[in-house]
C-alpha cells in the first residue's frame, strides 16, 4: 500500500471522512462551552441538553452515554449487551473485526464470528447456519448480531433488512447492535429520521457517531431498553471512557443535532460521492465495484495509477490484489476537489 507522505501532499484528498476538519458551528459551540466553569462528568447544561435532544430523536426511554471514540462505543455497547462467553456475529468487513485491533476480544473477552459480506451487508440466511450451540457449555453462546449503517463498503441497509435481522436476533434471545459511525449518511440516503431504521426496527443498541461528519471528537452509546442499560455508567468508568469535561462533547452533539446540521453535512458528503461517481463513469479504466449509496466510492483502477495519484490526492487502497481503491467524501469536500481529481484521472486515462 502506498503510504502518505505529508511533504508531497496537499492534505486534501479522499482518504477518509476522518481527514476532514470540524464544522465551524461545532467549533463555535465548543468555544461557548469554554466560557465559564461547569460541573464535570456530564452534569453540565450542554450534556444534559444534548441527551434531551437524543431522546427527542430516538424516544423518551433512550439511555444516552457519551464516550471518547467509536471503538469505545462499539466495545462498551457489545460488552454491556452480552457475556464474556458470548459471541458476536458480524460482517468480515466490520470495523469491530478489521479496524479495532482486537479491542472487543481483548477488553470484553467476546468471540467474533465474522461472515462473508454482500456489498458490506449481512442477511438472515448468512447468519442462521451459525446460530447453534445454545446451552452447550463447550460452545461460545451467540449473543449479538452487529451491523454497520452505512456499511464499511458505503452501502445502506433498508429498514426492512434491519427489521428482519432484529427479529432473527430476538428470536434467539440475542440483541442487534448497530455501529452508526456514518449513521447520518445512511439517514440522508434513506430520507428517514434516525428512529425509523433503529428503534422502530428493533435495534437494541446504537453506537452513534459524529466524528466522521463534522464533529471533533466524542461518540454516544444509545441503549433503548433502560434495563439493558443498568450498570453501564460503571462499565464506562472502568473502561476509561468517562470524560471529565464532558461539556465539550455535549456541546458538539447539541450543535450537531440542532437545526439538522448533521443532515446538511451528510447530504453534502453523499452528493459529492454521487458527483464523483457520475463524473468518472465514462473513464474506461475505472470500474465501480460497489453501489454508491452513501459517501464512499469503491473502484478498481490501474495499479500504476495509485502512487502518482496519491501524491496529489491521498486515498487508501482497499484491496491490493484487484487494485481496488476507496474514495471517501466528507462534509467539507468541495466541487472543486471533485473536478480537479476527475481532471487528473482523465489525464491518466489518456496516457494509456
Amino acid at each position: 500500500m502506498f503510504m502518505y507522505n505529508p511533504s508531497t501532499n496537499s492534505m486534501r484528498g479522499f482518504a477518509s471522512d476522518n481527514s476532514s476538519g470540524v464544522h465551524p458551528r461545532i467549533l463555535a459551540a465548543m468555544i461557548e462551552a469554554n466560557e465559564n466553569h461547569a460541573i464535570g462528568y456530564g452534569e453540565d447544561y450542554f450534556s444534559q441538553k444534548a441527551i434531551e435532544t437524543f431522546r427527542n430523536l430516538f424516544g423518551s426511554s433512550t439511555e444516552v452515554f457519551f464516550v471518547f471514540n467509536g471503538t469505545g462505543a462499539n466495545v462498551l455497547s457489545l460488552m454491556q449487551a452480552t457475556k464474556s462467553y458470548s459471541s458476536v456475529i458480524c460482517a468480515d468487513t466490520a470495523h469491530i473485526n478489521v479496524d479495532e485491533c482486537g479491542a472487543l476480544e481483548r477488553i470484553a473477552g467476546i468471540k467474533l464470528i465474522s461472515l462473508p459480506n454482500r456489498n458490506g451487508k449481512l442477511f438472515c440466511d448468512d447468519i442462521v447456519p451459525h446460530l447453534h450451540g445454545f446451552g452447550f457449555e463447550h460452545h461460545s453462546q451467540p449473543g449479538a448480531i452487529s451491523i454497520t449503517q452505512s456499511t464499511e463498503m458505503g452501502t445502506v441497509y433498508t429498514p426492512d433488512e434491519i427489521r428482519k435481522l432484529a427479529d432473527l436476533a430476538h428470536k434467539h434471545n440475542m440483541i442487534l447492535h448497530l455501529d452508526g459511525a456514518r449513521i447520518a449518511n445512511a439517514a440522508a440516503t434513506l430520507n428517514l429520521p434516525f428512529r425509523a431504521f433503529t428503534v422502530d426496527c428493533g435495534v437494541d443498541v446504537v453506537s452513534f457517531g459524529g466524528t466522521k461528519n463534522g464533529m471533533m471528537m466524542g461518540e454516544a452509546v444509545l441503549i433503548f431498553d433502560p434495563k439493558l442499560a443498568e450498570g453501564f455508567k460503571y462499565r464506562r468508568k472502568q473502561s476509561m471512557q468517562l470524560y471529565s469535561k464532558m461539556r465539550f462533547v455535549g456541546a458538539q452533539f447539541l450543535a450537531y443535532l440542532t437545526d439538522d446540521l448533521w443532515l446538511e453535512n451528510a447530504k453534502h458528503a453523499n452528493a459529492m460521492a454521487q458527483k464523483l461517481v457520475k463524473a468518472i463513469s465514462d473513464i474506461p479504466q475505472i470500474k465501480i465495484t460497489v453501489p454508491v449509496e452513501a459517501n464512499g466510492v469503491f473502484a478498481t483502477i490501474p495499479k500504476e495509477w495509485i502512487e502518482p495519484l496519491c501524491e496529489k490526492y491521498f486515498f487508501y487502497t482497499w484491496n491490493e490484489d484487484i487494485s481496488e481503491v476507496r474514495w471517501m467524501c466528507s462534509f467539507d469536500t468541495t466541487e472543486q476537489d471533485i473536478d480537479s481529481f476527475v481532471e487528473l484521472l482523465r489525464e491518466f486515462s489518456k496516457r494509456q
